[in-house]
């Protein structure tokens, strides 16, 4: 599935997200600001409007408003055709309204720009674009067609032509504009809080995967006691069914499958320890670990590591952390993904600082895209050349957001670079050209203390029978 198809069902799915009562509250809204509007231009300024059809297009609103309460459930989400519709009548009540008060004439026109925002940030592309459309094709008829206002004496309140165009201009220009802002930040805030779904999922199963070890031990400690009376007490019948040969037999197998659950639950123990206890592991070990998912798929995967200037000669020991694992993991990933034979992976470390470089030899990032790095759903759809030269990739940039967030998280800070101009020809014989993710921590974040003292956590006890 391409990144257009996720995002036409990701709007799809949003616009399911609106509750009919909501639509509801917003034209009560609507219906009391026109009504004090028109009262306030009939009683106050005694101009002459065409009461009774004012009040009519009213009306359709209020009838409208009472058959939706009293029809349908106060906690029903419209679809995206109901909620098109609904938002198409506003617009063609409000219209007719200014049709009647003197179109363009009137300053509330403006209002127009409502229906359409609206739309621009709930709707998908072409129920936007149809409203759009509609707005311009009844803000142009009311430049041409329209009642006048009329004062109590009969004059005609109208501004200058001139500013009757420039009125047209601006809510054109604002449809345009205020339709493509809404939608572009609507847009950015689902792709962020999708993005933000997905790192969440990550963190809870890498959690999940640990609260099961954890389970595992527990339940290999707790079972000890109770097998060591099955084998206790099928010994003992043993010993006492010596002239029963078949009562003695069925003993014996008692006793045999309590041995056999006694290794079984010996080495799920050792598991659950290893999933429980290990919080920490040296530098290498975790990127190797890391790594090791993508080591089969056909790309040299190499670790260099060593201390930096003014760095012990021993490797550090860090924290374990899911976040670091799964952020390391996707950057890999990335790697292997757009290299064309080697990864290579630096770990260096110092006094002050542990650092991880991510180094390929592919075509490297694309210039204009270094800056938006990290940002989720980046790339554009796949043109026929990428799909050949990378086949299983369907990348839209959310790997990248989830490590990015999952590192920061850890403390870690990530820069993005290219080892070499990726418009230089592809002859230039420059080994490692490809794109350059660094990832630098405070050692501080992720080493683990040694001169902390405290208790051990010990291993699990073996289950001696």
């Amino acid at each position: 599935m391409t990144g257009n198809e996720l995002e036409f069902l990701g709007e799809q799915r949003r616009s399911h997200w609106i509750r009919l009562r909501t639509m509801i509250v917003l034209r009560w809204f609507a219906i009391i600001g026109q009504l004090t509007a028109i009262t306030v231009a009939q009683q106050l300024y005694n101009l002459q409007l065409e009461l009774g059809l004012c009040y009519l297009a009213v009306g359709v609103s209020v009838v409208g408003n009472l058959v939706a309460i009293f029809v349908f459930p106060e906690n029903k989400r419209l679809s995206e055709t109901e909620n098109l519709l609904m938002v198409l009548f506003d617009l063609l009540q409000l219209c007719f309204l200014l049709y009647l008060t003197g179109g363009l004439h009137n300053p509330f026109s403006l209002l127009v720009l409502g229906p359409v925002t609206v739309s621009a940030a709930v709707l998908t592309l072409r129920s936007t674009v149809i409203l759009g459309a509609t707005a311009f094709l009844l803000v142009s008829l009311m430049v041409y067609y329209h009642l006048p206002l009329r004062t109590e004496q009969g004059f005609i309140l109208r501004i200058p032509d001139v500013f009757v165009f420039g009125q047209w201009t601006a809510i054109t220009i604002a449809l345009i504009f205020i339709s493509i802002y809404a939608r572009r930040i609507s847009r950015e805030m689902h792709s962020m809080s999708d993005a933000l779904a997905a790192t969440q999922m990550a963190l809870a199963r890498a959690q999940k995967l640990n609260d099961l070890g954890g389970v595992v031990a527990a339940a290999a400690h707790e079972l000890g006691t109770p097998l060591a009376t099955i084998k206790l007490t099928s010994s003992e019948l043993a010993d006492e069914l010596e002239e029963k040969p078949e009562l003695r037999e069925d003993a014996l197998l008692i006793r045999e499958q309590a041995d056999r659950c006694r290794d079984i639950l010996r080495s799920m123990g050792r598991a659950g320890k290893d999933d429980l206890h290990m919080r920490q592991a040296p530098l290498v070990e975790v990127i190797r670990e890391a790594a090791e998912p993508h080591e089969d798929r056909g790309k040299d995967i190499v670790i260099e590591d060593g201390p930096g200037a003014g760095g012990e000669s021993a490797q550090p020991q860090i924290l374990r952390q899911p976040e670091i694992i799964h952020g390391l993991r996707n950057l890999v990933q990335n790697a292997v993904d757009f290299a064309r034979s080697t990864i290579w992976i630096e770990a260096v470390w110092t006094d002050d600082v542990i650092s991880v470089r991510i180094i390929d030899d592919g075509q490297g990032f694309p210039p204009h895209l270094i800056g938006r790095i990290g940002d989720p759903f980046v790339r554009k759809r796949r043109s026929e050349t990428d799909r050949k030269a990378r086949p299983g990739y369907e990348g839209m940039g959310l790997g990248l957001f989830i490590a990015k967030t999952l590192l920061e998280r850890s403390g870690a800070e990530l820069s993005f670079a290219n080892g070499v101009d990726p418009l230089l020809p592809e002859s230039l014989d420059v080994e490692r050209r490809g794109a350059v993710v660094e990832v630098v921590w405070p050692r501080s974040k992720i080493v683990v203390d040694t001169s902390r003292t405290g208790t051990a956590l010990g291993e699990n006890r073996l289950i001696e029978i």
